[in-house]
């Protein structure tokens, strides 16, 4: 994988290619709203932290004095994994944009606080690519280990989220692993 932080050029994907490799497809992820049945569960978790922290705040409150306050930050970090959990998938694809070129895929991305960013990941005889078919497909062809709280790891699917032309894009996907691109 090649991570560029750099912007993007004005010519699209063309500063980004190796001698020979051209692109093949490119597209935009679908950037209607839709909630994975996981971030329902995160949701979840953070109105109960959300709630926990106004019902602390109320009680500290009756103690008298301005201790209530500490209860803010809690209160706005529960309501704050609440709704990034509903809302950050919509919001990252719509700023997403896609490629394929014949010898890689690419992630570009722009958001805020972290900027532009260009992921690529080769695609060989050994990537595992799979298809979720429907009117809006997932075409998933790597994943990366991730660290989450207390040293866990998780695994995420890395791929081409919410295409309408997911078959296709596979189909091409497998294409470039024969190279017949």
């Amino acid at each position: 994988m090649t991570a560029f932080t750099r912007s993007q050029p004005r010519d699209g994907w063309s500063a980004y290619l190796d001698p020979g490799e051209r692109i093949i497809w490119h597209g935009r992820p679908d950037g209607g709203f839709y909630v994975r049945p996981m971030n329902w569960a995160v949701a979840a978790i953070g109105i109960v932290f959300a709630g926990f922290a106004l019902f602390w705040m109320r009680v500290a409150a009756e103690a008298g004095g301005g201790f209530w306050a500490f209860g803010l930050l809690h209160f706005a970090v529960g309501i704050g994994i609440a709704v990034g959990a509903i809302w950050w998938g919509s919001f990252k694809r719509r700023r997403s944009w896609y490629a394929l070129s014949n010898a890689r895929a690419f992630i570009a991305s722009e958001l805020p606080l972290i900027g532009r960013r260009l992921k690529s990941w080769p695609i060989t005889a050994d990537t595992p690519i799979t298809l979720d078919d429907g009117a809006l497909s997932n075409v998933w062809f790597a994943s990366e280990t991730r660290r989450g709280s207390k040293g866990r790891s998780y695994t995420v699917k890395i791929g081409f989220e919410r295409i309408r032309d997911g078959r296709e894009v596979y189909r091409l996907m497998r294409k470039v692993q024969r190279g017949q691109a």
